[in-house]
């Protein structure tokens, strides 16, 4: 699939339907690999984060969920890929998959599991929701690894954030015991469950639905959206600079 560098980061460059078709068609027995979906959080993240930029840069797929970023980078001069968020491409592979298909979940709390399988038909997932704060416990992100081991699927969604989903499918792939695929897709499965409603298409097709989440949850969002993320356009204006002394 063609790829588009930006930030550090080499982006395949699809539509919607390309991407889901990419993912489908990847054999279940192939050993496991993982697909991140970086948005203006993560990449102002990994800019100060070399190890994490690997797990990014180790991915076998890499995804723009961010409208705002590739409007910038078109704005400042930069070639950007084509946005595919995770929620677009989650909600696209659990209408394409067959009904009978068992795909394995690791995140989603327990209350909101039942919802998701009456809302998309999806056949009763192998399902694990590891503690809080399991990244940072070697036991903890053991057994989370050992859960995909032991439940294999096609589809394995890491609904855990960033950068705990990252560094779970790492850690995953690092085993050399699991396959199938790991979607690293926040909390795309909480929208499509109803446990918090995702912004009209209007504030998405504008890059607006940060704003939306911004005002559902101002306490824990605020800092993240309004003082770190912003950060983005300062990396997006040095990779610009970069770009023109080295044409010149």
């Amino acid at each position: 699939m063609q790829t588009i560098p930006l930030l550090g980061l080499d982006f395949a460059d699809p539509v919607l339907q390309e991407a889901a078709r990419w993912v489908l068609a990847r054999s279940p027995q192939a050993p496991f690999d993982y697909v991140v979906t970086p948005n203006a959080d993560h990449l102002v993240r990994i800019a100060g984060n070399p190890v994490l930029a690997a797990v990014y840069r180790n991915a076998a797929l890499r995804l723009l969920d961010s409208r705002v970023v590739a409007g910038a980078a078109r704005v400042f001069g930069l070639t950007a890929p084509r946005v595919v968020t995770g929620s677009d491409l989650t909600e696209r592979l659990l209408r394409d998959v067959p009904p009978d298909e068992r795909v394995t979940i690791i995140g989603l709390h327990d209350a909101w599991l039942a919802r998701l399988i009456q809302r998309t038909g999806l056949a009763a997932p192998a399902h694990y929701d590891p503690p809080i704060g399991f990244e940072r416990d070697p036991e903890g992100l053991a057994a989370a690894v050992r859960f995909v081991i032991e439940h294999p699927a096609r589809l394995v969604f890491l609904a855990v954030g960033s950068p705990r989903q990252e560094i779970l499918a790492a850690a995953i792939k690092a085993s050399g015991q699991a396959t199938g695929l790991g979607l690293c897709i926040g909390a795309s499965l909480e929208f499509l469950a109803g446990a918090r409603p995702r912004a009209p298409h209007w504030m998405q097709s504008v890059g607006l639905e940060w704003l939306h989440r911004l005002g559902r949850d101002p306490y824990r969002l605020a800092r993240r959206y309004l003082l770190q993320d912003p950060a983005v356009f300062s990396l997006l204006l040095r990779e610009r600079a970069a770009l023109t002394r080295t044409s010149g």
